[in-house]
C-alpha cells in the first residue's frame, strides 16, 4: 500500500468538494484525508502520485509534492 502526500490549494467549500469527488474516482484507494489548514492531501491505497496529480489537474488544481519542512 502506498501513501501519497500532496500540497494543493483548498480555499473554498466548492474546491474542497471538487477535490473529494475527484479523489473518490481513483480506483483502489483505501483512505484519503484533506487538511485545509496545511493545504495537504493524503491518499492511501494501491495508488501512485501520478494518478492523484492527474485527477487534480483535470479539475484545474495544480498540486505539488508535500515536503515536511
Amino acid at each position: 500500500m502506498a501513501v501519497v502526500e500532496l500540497k494543493v490549494g483548498m480555499h473554498c467549500d466548492r474546491c474542497i468538494k471538487a477535490i473529494k469527488k475527484a479523489i473518490k474516482k481513483i480506483e483502489d484507494i483505501e483512505t484519503y484525508k484533506l487538511d485545509t489548514t496545511l493545504n495537504k492531501i493524503t491518499v492511501t491505497g494501491n495508488v501512485t502520485a501520478e494518478e492523484v496529480f492527474r485527477v487534480l489537474h483535470k479539475i484545474g488544481k495544480n498540486p505539488s509534492q508535500w515536503n515536511d519542512d
